[in-house]
């Protein structure tokens, strides 16, 4: 007999609900909340105001898209962390609500677990996404970057991870210094398509092992547009597709850097990217022209499954509930969360 599952996403500023049959996608909706623009970054407090206003309609548009009803669906999975723990609390109080007044068990999500399986996402006219284990993925995010060994759907390894900041708020802070609006990893990325990747030099860290550090990288962007404007005044405005491009140049080449090591060290060629900063179209190329060198099987998640989404919960609830996982009422969300918690 066939799963149906209902997904519930509230981890940060967006408001998403999907619906699964198994494996296959039925359903997905995202609300983004576009107020946060006006502020550079997320506000908690709005966002969890924001979710309380879009959530009953958003779960209703995805259980209307999907086909099925409410009857039908036979589990909800909502993400129970990390993230904002007012935006958490919006989604786990739903999902609890919803299962009281249907008698529908739940299951409570680590969100990054959802990143980890977000390319085997596939509609519900395709075929479902045939894994093969191990393979190392490489996740990065506005709040995270890491590689992480999959051994099976629901065991994770850790092997790297940022010791200070992540790939996507390098991007977003350097932007900002840039008089980039906000989200502004996506501004980098079209400026970067005009301008020239090798026309500055900026610091990378010098970490040994498979761990990141993208602080010292800011830093140094910001002391060279410090110096260069002491020179000329419109040193941005004049050079901004170039400074984009050095700057996409040199986060790529770290993440890069680092997943090769992770290759030699684990010989593990079986290769996933996922979160936010995967849709960066420097990374996917740089990735494909380095999978095709090295012979890696590579796998790129839809650009809609990119950045966050009920669907990857839905999938990961699909697992833990095959493999007799659950969740009681009394299940509360986690703001920060530990990479191997379910």
């Amino acid at each position: 007999m066939s799963l149906k599952i209902l997904g519930i996403e509230s981890s940060c500023d967006d408001t998403s609900a999907a619906v699964l049959c198994d494996t296959l996608m039925y359903s997905n909706v995202i609300n983004t909340q576009k107020i946060h623009e006006n502020y550079g970054g997320v506000v908690p407090e709005l966002a969890s105001r924001a979710h309380q206003q879009n959530i009953v309609l958003v779960v209703q548009e995805a259980i209307s898209q999907s086909g099925f009803t409410l009857e039908e669906i036979d589990l909800i999975a909502f993400t129970k962390g990390p993230g904002l723990l007012g935006s958490l609390l919006v989604g786990t109080s739903f999902a609890k609500g919803l299962a009281l007044a249907t008698g529908k068990p739940i299951l409570g999500v680590n969100h990054l677990h959802g990143h980890l399986l977000a390319h085997m996402l596939r509609d519900k006219n395709q075929e479902p996404f045939k894994a093969k284990f191990p393979y190392l993925c490489l996740l990065v995010s506005g709040g995270h970057t890491q590689i992480v060994l999959v051994k099976d759907y629901l065991k994770f390894e850790i092997l790297g991870k940022t010791i200070d900041d992540a790939a996507g708020e390098a991007f977003d802070k350097c932007a900002r210094v840039l008089g980039l609006s906000y989200p502004g990893g996506p501004e980098i990325d079209k400026l970067a398509k005009s301008g020239r990747r090798d026309a500055f030099l900026f610091n990378k860290p010098r970490i040994i092992d498979l761990d990141f550090s993208f602080s010292g990288l800011k830093t140094s962007f910001l002391y060279s547009l410090r110096d260069n404007l002491k020179q000329n005044p419109t040193f941005i405005e004049e050079n901004i597709e170039d400074l984009a491009a050095s700057l996409q140049n040199t986060i790529v080449e770290i993440l890069l850097e680092k997943l090769q090591k992770a290759v030699k060290l684990t010989g593990v060629t079986e290769i996933a990217v996922s979160g936010g900063v995967s849709a960066n179209s420097g990374l996917r190329k740089s990735l494909i022209e380095l999978a095709c060198l090295k012979k890696w099987e590579l796998h790129l998640p839809e650009l809609k499954f990119t950045t966050d989404n009920a669907a990857m919960i839905a999938l990961i609830g699909h697992f833990m509930y095959i493999s007799g996982e659950f969740s009681g009422l009394d299940v509360l969300p986690q703001a920060r969360l530990n990479f191997t918690d379910f």
